[in-house]
């Protein structure tokens, strides 16, 4: 069905495209907005940027839907780490503000930041939503698109990291 619109749109068709956009722009808005909740449109309008300028990737034409679904869920994950990371910086800050009334000393801060920045990325992620944000592993397992048993290794090894950081012994 979509199949002539995409080769049309391949040829350098705008009007097909469109076409393509305003046949699955509702449902992809509405998969995007149980997924990132308010960003939805913002994240919809990225992957529609995305799907046109990534067109020639298209290996199915009449795969179109499917296809377009998954560059919208990348940019989702994409979205999702990025404002997890906002978060994370924002609570940092709030932590340094307030780092006088009971919080690390500033050595052990520098410690731990410098220990976290050390960590593969993967670990990195688990931890901060796990530790940091007090996300469950399932959670962090559904954002981070990694299986339930590698997020609870990577915060188990990442934990005892930090600790080792901090002058602990796990």
């Amino acid at each position: 069905m979509d199949a002539p619109l995409v080769r049309a749109a391949r040829a350098g068709s705008q009007a097909a495209f469109s076409r393509l956009v305003e046949r699955h722009q509702q449902g992809l808005r509405g998969f995007l907005r149980r997924t990132v909740g308010s960003d939805a449109d913002d994240v919809a309008q990225e992957a529609m940027t995305a799907a046109w300028t990534g067109l020639s990737r298209l290996r199915d034409d009449e795969g179109f839907r499917s296809w377009l679904y998954g560059v919208a869920w990348r940019k989702a994950l994409s979205h999702i780490r990025s404002t997890t990371r906002a978060t994370r910086r924002d609570q940092d800050w709030s932590e340094t503000l307030s780092a006088g009334e009971g919080g690390l000393s500033t050595e052990d801060r520098l410690a731990l930041r410098t220990a976290m920045a050390a960590l593969p990325a993967d670990q990195r992620a688990a931890v901060a939503l796990c530790l940091g944000e007090g996300w469950s592993h399932a959670e962090a397992a559904e954002a981070l698109g990694l299986p339930l048993g590698t997020i609870k290794s990577h915060v188990a090894r990442g934990r005892d990291k930090l600790l080792q950081a901090l002058g602990d012994k796990p």
